[in-house]
């Protein structure tokens, strides 16, 4: 497996991490990978990951070091998360992993 990575000419702040396991894979994981590299994100590296855990929840991102989860990830909502989460630290609630952020706010 190849991993995908995006980074710029600034020090990375942030990883995008998609996992590409089995059942994320067949959720779309690789469409939303695809979306993440298209998109100029300054400061952050977009990485397919292998398993993140969370089978059967995906497409799975996990962005790093704020470790948010999002889940069920679509690729014409990654547009979104790079707008709102990556360039303006906003998280965008209603996309985030339940498990991990339960009424989590921001």
């Amino acid at each position: 497996m190849n991993n995908i990575t995006q980074s710029s000419n600034f020090s990375t702040s942030r990883c995008v991490q998609v996992c590409q396991n089995r059942t994320c894979k067949k959720q779309g994981a690789a469409k939303v990978l695809a979306a993440f590299a298209a998109l100029p994100i300054p400061g952050v590296t977009v990485t397919a990951s292998s398993c993140l855990g969370q089978c059967g929840n995906g497409p799975m991102v996990l962005v790093l070091p704020d470790m948010v989860w999002y889940s069920g990830v679509q690729p014409d909502e990654v547009s979104l998360l790079v707008e709102h989460h990556l360039l303006s630290g906003q998280i965008v609630k209603q996309m985030l992993y339940y498990r991990f952020h339960p009424q989590k706010s921001n």
